[in-house]
C-alpha cells in the first residue's frame, strides 16, 4: 500500500507508441473498443496516481477505449463493498490485499481472468505471483506493481556525516541509530499515523527472526498472536519504539507522521534533516522524488537488517481485478499482464513490476533495477506482506485491528502483552475459524 496526497485523475493523450514511450513494438495484441468507458478504482494518489494515468493512456490510445480513474482511499473493501451494494461497482479494481481478494472471489464478486489474460500471466508471471492472484483454483488477479518491503531508506550525508555504514544485523542497526543520534540527527523516520507502516516493521522482524514456517502459519491465524515468537519480536521491535531519542519526533511525533512525510523529512531540510533514515518499501522513491534529493546518491538503500539468520524479503503488491464482464475489462487486465504496460511505469520511477520478462533496462535508475532484480530473482521464496493476507477487518483498516494494535504498541511499547491480547481477540474476531 502507498501513500497519501492528491493529483489529478482521468487521462488523455500519451506520447511514444507501442510500449509506452519508449517506441517499442507492442507485446499483446487488444481489441477495438471504441465507445466504450472503462471505470478503474486504485488507492493510488500523488505521483502515483499520475504514473498509473499513464499506462491508463497508452490503453486508451491502443484501443480507443475511455477510461475515469477514481481514487478508492485506504479503505478498499469498504469502497468496493459500497459500490456493489449500490448497483455500480467499476470494471477493474487493483486490490492490495490477497485477503480482500479472497473475500471477494468468495462473496462471487470477481469476474474469472479471461484467455488472453491468461495468456499474458502464464508467459510472464512467475507461479508465485500466479497463485496469490488465485482463488480455490481460479485465477483472478493480475499483479501489476509489487513492492520490496525489507528495505531500509537513508540520508547519505548524514551517515558520513556520522561516520557510519550501512547495518546489516538488528544490532548493528540499533548500534548505527544510536551514533546517529549522538551526532544530532534524530535517526529512524516512522509513519505510525498510517498503521499499515508499522504491520510492515513487525513483519520484517518476525519473518527474519521467526522463520517462513511460523510467518505462514500467523498469517493464517494457524498460530495465535499470544504466542511466544510474536512475544519476542515485539520484544525486538521495542528495542527501537521504546527509545524515544531513537525516534524522529519520538513516539508522539511518529504516530502524528503519515507515510509521505515520514519519507520526505528523512531528505528535506539540506544539512539538517528531521531524520536518518526511514524503513520503507521502493516506492518511497516516488516520495523522495518530490525532495531535492536523488536517488542513489544522496538518498541510499540497505536491506531490512537481519534479526535472525538471514534478512527478509516481504513484498507487497496490487492485484488487478475485473468486477464487471466485458471485452474492456479483459482487455485493462490483459494490458495489465503484459510488459508494455510495465515499462511505461518502470520508465517512470518509483515502480516495481514482479514481471519476469520484462527488460531490467525500462527502470529509471541503477537502484531500482537492483530492488527489481533481487525481486525476480526471488522467484517463489518470498513472504507476501502478512497484514495484507488477513481479512480486511484485521489487517486492511484505519483506526481498528491490526493497524490500531499497533499504534497503540507505538504509544506504549512496554506493554507487550496488553497488545498481543487486543492482537488476538482482534484476528479471532476477523478468521472465525
Amino acid at each position: 500500500m502507498a501513500g497519501c496526497g492528491s493529483g489529478s485523475g482521468g487521462s488523455g493523450a500519451s506520447g511514444g507508441t507501442g510500449g509506452g514511450g519508449g517506441g517499442t513494438a507492442p507485446t499483446v495484441t487488444l481489441p477495438k473498443l471504441s465507445g466504450q468507458r472503462l471505470q478503474v478504482t486504485a488507492v493510488w494518489t500523488g505521483a502515483e496516481r499520475d504514473n498509473f494515468t499513464k499506462v491508463l493512456a497508452e490503453f486508451e490510445k491502443r484501443t480507443g477505449a475511455k477510461v475515469d480513474f477514481v481514487p478508492s482511499g485506504d479503505d478498499m473493501a469498504g469502497f468496493i463493498g459500497s459500490k456493489i451494494a449500490g448497483g455500480g461497482p467499476p470494471d477493474v479494481a487493483l486490490l492490495q490485499q490477497v485477503g480482500v481478494l479472497n473475500e471477494f472471489a468468495e462473496k462471487g464478486w470477481l469476474k474469472p481472468l479471461g484467455a488472453d489474460a491468461k495468456a499474458q500471466l502464464a508467459k510472464n508471471f512467475s507461479k508465485g505471483w500466479r497463485d496469490l492472484g488465485a482463488h480455490k483454483g481460479t485465477e483472478y488477479g493480475v499483479y501489476f506493481k509489487a513492492s520490496n518491503k525489507s528495505l531500509v531508506w537513508y540520508n547519505a550525508k548524514v551517515f558520513e556525516n556520522a561516520g557510519v555504514s550501512e547495518p546489516k544485523t538488528w544490532p548493528e542497526f540499533l548500534k548505527a541509530a544510536q551514533t546517529v543520534s549522538e551526532s544530532g540527527v534524530e535517526p529512524v523516520s516512522v509513519g505510525g499515523s498510517d498503521g499499515w507502516t508499522l504491520t510492515d516493521w513487525f513483519e520484517n522482524v518476525y519473518l527474519s527472526q521467526a522463520g517462513p514456517q511460523k510467518y505462514d502459519q500467523l498469517a493464517k491465524h494457524d498460530l495465535k498472536w499470544t504466542d511466544p515468537s510474536v512475544t519476542r519480536a515485539l520484544t525486538t521491535l521495542g528495542q527501537l519504539f521504546g527509545r524515544k531519542e531513537l525516534l524522529a519526533g519520538g513516539n508522539a511525533g511518529a504516530l502524528q507522521t503519515d507515510f509521505p512525510t515520514s519519507v520526505t523529512q528523512t531528505f528535506s531540510g539540506g544539512d539538517t534533516p528531521k531524520a536518518a533514515m526511514v524503513s520503507s518499501a521502493d516506492f518511497a522513491a516516488a516520495n523522495i522524488a518530490q525532495t531535492k534529493a536523488k536517488v542513489g546518491t544522496d538518498a541510499k538503500v540497505f536491506p531490512f537488517p537481519a534479526v535472525g539468520a538471514r534478512s527478509p524479503v516481504v513484498t507487497g503488491g496490487d492485484v488487478a481485478v475485473a468486477l464487471k464482464d466485458g471485452r474492456a475489462a479483459q482487455a485493462l487486465l490483459t494490458f495489465l499482464a503484459s510488459t508494455d504496460a510495465a515499462k511505461i511505469w518502470a520508465q517512470a520511477g518509483g515502480f516495481l513490476s514482479p514481471n519476469k520478462e520484462l527488460d531490467q533496462a525500462a527502470y529509471a535508475d541503477d537502484v531500482m533495477r537492483k530492488i527489481a532484480k533481487a525481486l525476480v530473482a526471488a522467484g517463489d521464496d518470498f513472504r507476501f506482506d502478512m497484514s495484507d493476507q488477513a481479512p480486511a477487518s484485521f489487517g486492511g483498516k484505519p483506526g481498528q485491528g491490526e493497524w490500531k494494535d499497533l499504534q497503540d504498541f507505538l504509544k506504549n511499547p512496554k506493554d507487550v502483552a496488553g497488545v498481543q491480547q487486543r492482537l488476538e481477540q482482534d484476528a479471532a474476531k476477523a478468521f472465525k475459524h
